[in-house]
């Protein structure tokens, strides 16, 4: 498994098996995008076959605060502790950084306390007409 933080060389093709269970997945255009546009990114990408198998994202002011809105490993690829290496390598993007948000279901809580996150309240608004990114 290769990880990188930049996107030069990542195409559409490459961005396939993600967003499981979402009624209206963003296509692999509107992916790219998403990674294009994010402050801080890891990918995850199988050498053997070219293909980004996980990825997390950050949105950040550099200074004090940051958010991590996605974290996705296709399923043929989780158990493989590349979850935990994806999240590991963004904490270090962000070392310094005051604040590190991440909200998730409840069920996933336990992943992220493993990694040393502790649970919180929050508060959220969802556009489920948007979903697609469109």
């Amino acid at each position: 498994m290769v990880y990188k933080t930049g996107v030069d060389g990542i195409h559409e093709g490459m961005l396939t098996g993600f967003f499981v269970g979402w009624p209206d997945v963003p296509d692999p255009q509107t992916h790219l995008r998403l990674l294009q546009n994010s402050d801080k990114r890891v990918l995850a990408i199988d050498e053997s076959n070219g293909r980004v198998v996980g990825f997390i994202t950050a949105i950040t002011d550099g200074v004090l605060s940051s958010y991590i809105p996605f974290l996705e490993v296709v399923p043929e690829y989780q158990e493989r502790g590349i979850g935990e290496s994806l999240v590991e390598r963004m904490l270090e993007e962000l070392k310094g950084i005051y604040m590190i948000d991440v909200m998730c279901d409840e069920e996933l809580q336990p992943f992220y306390e493993r990694l040393g996150m502790q649970r919180s309240q929050g508060m959220i608004i969802r556009n489920y007409h948007r979903q697609s990114g469109k």
